[in-house]
């Protein structure tokens, strides 16, 4: 007969390779999930709002370059605005996250808020894009770039609080751990969340693409619809958050593991 030790310490075990898998899934579906949107907002950006991006900063900084040496005032008028935007979000997302825990596989309460805004600019920018009939000019152009900018940013911002390394607006690291994991240098289960990251964004773009050749009025549920996905689980997970036996209540964080909570 197995001991009753043996028994316990082997359910024990089990539950945390299962944690510890719920763990290593999870910043894989939230960078897939929200770089997809990444992907369609840029190619909305892109080739409807006058030729900036709005989460590609060294983009913008070279198109303003150009822009300047053609004396194109135009170009650097929406390449400068995007970098604005994008920076106004993340000092707002720097601010509204910096008292968070950014403990390894929490998720702070502060990044779902920051994410929960993001939302809510995102909706302001659907709006504006359906009252401009899916094509944008002048002003309106300008600001809806602006919007979409400070909502990357604000994003950007906030997935930094993560206790993990995760890139969902901006690549070129994303690129360089995969191709160097596989050049040789020491990898990290994290890699597969740079994978998704890179295969999403591509993801959104292609999407988004189609979408604006054939019916550019839903461009923004491409945006709208991965963060409200990523928003809605971190709010359910946030209502059943664990709280370590001690730790003070102002130091709750949401922990996320795909399925289940899980802490470390």
């Amino acid at each position: 007969m197995a001991h009753p030790d043996l028994g316990a310490a082997a359910t024990a075990s089990a539950g945390q390779r299962a944690a510890s898998a719920r763990a290593s899934r999870w910043p894989v579906r939230v960078a897939a999930a929200l770089t997809f949107g990444t992907g369609a907002i840029d190619a909305a950006t892109l080739t409807h709002l006058g030729g900036g991006f709005a989460s590609i900063v060294t983009g913008n900084l070279i198109v303003t370059g150009l822009g300047l040496a053609r004396a194109d005032l135009a170009t650097v008028v929406h390449a400068t605005t995007a970098v604005a935007g994008f920076a106004s979000g993340v000092a707002v997302g720097t601010r509204a996250t910096r008292n968070s825990d950014g403990h390894p596989s929490r998720w702070p309460p502060e990044v779902t808020r920051v994410l929960l805004a993001e939302l809510l600019v995102l909706c302001a920018f659907a709006i504006g894009w359906e009252v401009t009939s899916a094509a944008p000019t002048g002003p309106a152009q300008v600001g809806l770039l602006a919007t979409a900018a400070t909502a990357m940013g604000m994003q950007t911002a906030a997935i930094r609080r993560v206790g993990v390394p995760l890139s969902t607006t901006y690549l070129t690291g994303a690129m360089t751990g995969v191709v160097a994991g596989l050049a040789g240098a020491p990898r990290a289960h994290w890699d597969r969340a740079a994978v998704a990251s890179l295969l999403a964004a591509i993801g959104g773009a292609i999407t988004g693409g189609i979408v604006l050749s054939t019916i550019p009025s839903a461009m923004p549920l491409l945006m709208i619809a991965p963060l409200g996905v990523v928003v809605t689980a971190a709010v359910r997970h946030h209502r059943r958050r664990v709280v370590a036996p001690g730790e003070p209540a102002s130091n709750r964080s949401l922990l996320l593991s795909g399925a289940g909570c899980d802490r470390r």
